[in-house]
């Protein structure tokens, strides 16, 4: 039987959401690719626990998280409220752990020629 036969049966009833719609949906819960500033600051944070680059792209993905929360809810039906909130907390350790890192590292430099001299 060819597939328009079961179109005309009146017991051949077809859920309103299924079809692309509803795959669109799930997709989106898992990747919010409707908004693309919170899948950037995700992405970012994550790679941010590399060490060094943590300096560059932690506060990017904190930018990033907070532009990709606002428009998360000036939109919802973009969805990305976790991955942007994800990408403001990935953001805020890495950037500081980094530049306290870096801070460390520069006064060790100092006291150590300063202590040097004497």
């Amino acid at each position: 039987m060819s597939r328009s036969n079961y179109a005309e049966d009146e017991d051949f009833d077809e859920p309103e959401e299924a079809g692309p719609q509803r795959q669109d949906d799930a997709l989106s819960s898992l990747i919010p690719y409707k908004n693309s500033k919170a899948l950037t600051a995700y992405y970012c944070g994550v790679f941010s626990l590399i060490p060094c680059l943590g300096l560059i792209l932690g506060p990017i993905a904190l930018i990033f998280g907070i532009s990709g929360l606002r428009y998360a809810k000036e939109y919802p039906q973009a969805k990305g409220q976790a991955h942007a909130v994800v990408g403001i907390v990935l953001g805020t350790v890495t950037t500081l752990f980094n530049f306290g890192v870096v801070l460390f590292s520069i006064v060790m430099i100092l006291l150590a020629a300063l202590g040097g001299d004497s």
